[in-house]
Formats: structure tokens, sequence, C-alpha cells
């Protein structure tokens, strides 16, 4: 057991990929000499060679479309898009020919390539730098979309995704980077397995990425007041892990879905959904969305109300009023 940073375990899954399989290749802005501008490539060129960890021009549609001929080529690229907005300039390359390879060629060519993509908010970013792109990755058929949110599964997930035979854009929290807790470096569960990260009976509470701490948050207020919320970290958005959610949902008979994206045709959308659909029957409310507001990522001084945090989720919990008349179910509170 070590105390790493997450940005450390990354480091450490590339470290140890790179070691074990010389196809995997590493590049971006700023990842080679610098170290990433997170330092999560930290000292893999001087280790490796310039030629397995190297910088790039500024010019993200040129790394993925260089990343796509690598591939084809029996090379395992995992690039960097420094922040998250940055990679727009890349998305027709991804939606296009990263997603579409293995369809396009009816199998004969893959993309087994990873996208490491810094997002979302809290750490006080101007415009462009906080962005939770997310909901454009997921509505491409062909994507995997990894979204880890704890130090462990930081490393394994990754290492899972460079091992993986299709494209992974994989989505790094930004303040988690420098999160730490005590753990063994290892592989964990498979991508697209979702984890119970706290028990609970009343209500299920659904979250993936810089989400699951303010889940957690909550359901720690929660107890205190007698109420016992159970969250789900997802670790993967694709593939969706509809069992582990399903069963939660239909023990506690609700569901609140957290994203710190936008609202409008966001994942949680999807989640709520797919909650309704599988386990309708189940359900003694409504399932609830608790997300960013539709509006462009606002100033540093305003995101701490633009954010889902834990009294954000306290008050979609309290919208489902305890009806004691009602055999102790949970029914929509006006």
């Amino acid at each position: 057991m070590t105390v790493l940073t997450m940005a450390a375990a990354l480091n450490a899954a590339l470290r140890d990929a790179l070691g074990q399989d010389e196809s995997v290749v590493v590049f971006g802005e700023d990842v080679g000499q610098l170290g990433g501008v997170f330092r999560v490539t930290d000292g893999l060129a001087e280790t490796f060679g310039s030629e397995r960890c190297f910088d790039t021009p500024l010019a993200e549609s040129g790394i993925v479309g260089f990343a796509v001929g690598m591939a084809m080529a029996g090379y395992r690229p995992v690039v960097e898009m420094q922040f998250d907005a940055f990679a727009y300039p890349a998305f027709e390359q991804i939606a296009s020919h990263v997603a579409k390879l293995r369809n396009r060629t009816r199998g004969a060519l893959s993309a087994p390539m990873v996208i490491r993509i810094p997002f979302a908010g809290g750490i006080g970013g101007v415009e462009h730098h906080s962005d939770s792109s997310e909901a454009y990755y997921v509505h491409t058929p062909g994507l995997k979309v990894v979204v880890p949110a704890t130090v462990s599964d930081a490393y394994g997930l990754l290492r899972d995704a460079i091992d993986d035979p299709d494209p992974v854009v994989f989505l790094e929290t930004k303040r988690l980077y420098f999160a730490r807790a005590d753990v063994e470096l290892q592989r964990g569960a498979p991508i697209g397995r979702a984890r119970v990260a706290r028990s609970g009976s009343d209500v299920t509470v659904v979250a993936y990425g810089p989400s699951v701490d303010a889940a957690l948050d909550a359901a720690e207020v929660a107890a205190g007041e007698g109420r016992s919320l159970e969250v789900i970290d997802l670790r993967s958005i694709v593939p969706f892990d509809d069992d582990t959610v399903a069963a939660s949902v239909r023990k506690t008979g609700r569901c609140v879905v957290v994203q710190e994206a936008q609202g409008f045709a966001g994942v949680a959308a999807e989640i709520a959904a797919r909650v309704q659909e599988r386990c309708f029957h189940s359900l003694a409310a409504p399932v609830l969305r608790v997300s960013g507001f539709d509006i462009p990522y606002p100033p540093p001084r305003l995101e701490r109300v633009h954010l889902p945090y834990a009294d954000r989720i306290l008050d979609a919990v309290d919208r489902l009023q305890w009806d004691d008349r009602v055999d102790t179910r949970w029914v929509a509170g006006a």
C-alpha cells in the first residue's frame, strides 16, 4: 500500500504500460519535457525516450489524426488533450474516424487508442478549461467512455483502457488530480462495471467522476438526518452497468442522478430513462436529476453555485417526502 495522488497513479499506469508493451506510445501537447500541465506524464520521456513519449504541435485534430494512423499501423497510442474544451477541434477526427474505423473496415482494422481528457470544473479555471463534455462522446457509437473517481480506479481503468482493442475516451477529473489515497496499484473491476461506493436503503444516488465525492458528502449528511443513501460510482458511462444500477434502485425504490455537465440532453437524462424503463414497477417516486445549469461554464467566483455539490443533491432528496400513510413508501413532493 502506498499513498499516491491520482496524477501519480495515472503516471504509474502509463509507466507500467510503456514498460510492458513496446507498442504503447504517449504524446500530446507538453507531455514530454514538461511532463504535462498536471504532471501526469512526468519523467516518462526521460525514462523511455523521445520516441515513446513526445511533444506535438498545438493542433488537436492533428494529434488525434496521427494517433489513428499509428493505431492502424499496430501501435497503441495514448494521447492527451490538454484541457476538455481544447479537444473540440479533434472531435471530427474522433467521431468520423476513431469511432468508426472498426465498423467501416468490417473488423479488418481497429483503433486501440486512449484519448485522455482532463475535464470538469471546481478548480477556478476560466472559460475553455472547465467543460464537462462527456455527452458528446457517449453519443458517438464506437467509443468507450471511462471516468474514474478514485485513485485506485484511475490506475486500473487506465491500464485496462490501454489494453482495450477499441478506442477509449478517458476523462480525468482535474480537481481530483492531487487527491491522495492509500492504495495498492493493481487491476480492479473491468471497464463497464460500476461499484457501490456506499450502501444504503432509502435512495439510490448515481454519480460518476467529479460528482461521486459530492454524492458521498450528501450521503454522510443525510445519515445524520436518519436517511440512508446508496451511492453508485459508475466508473464508466459506456459501457453502462445497467445491472448494478437497476439492482440498487429496485432495493431503494427511488433514484437521484448527478452530473456536473449542463442538464439538457445530458448523461443523467439517459440514466434516468434507463432506470425508468427497467425499474418502473419498483419506483416509489420519479427519478430526479441534479446537474449544472444550461449555461456556458461560469466565472470562477460563480462556479460553486453552478456545480452539483452536496447541498443541491440533498435538495433533490428532500423533494421526496416520507409519508407514513403509504406503507412507509416515498412519494413525490410538491
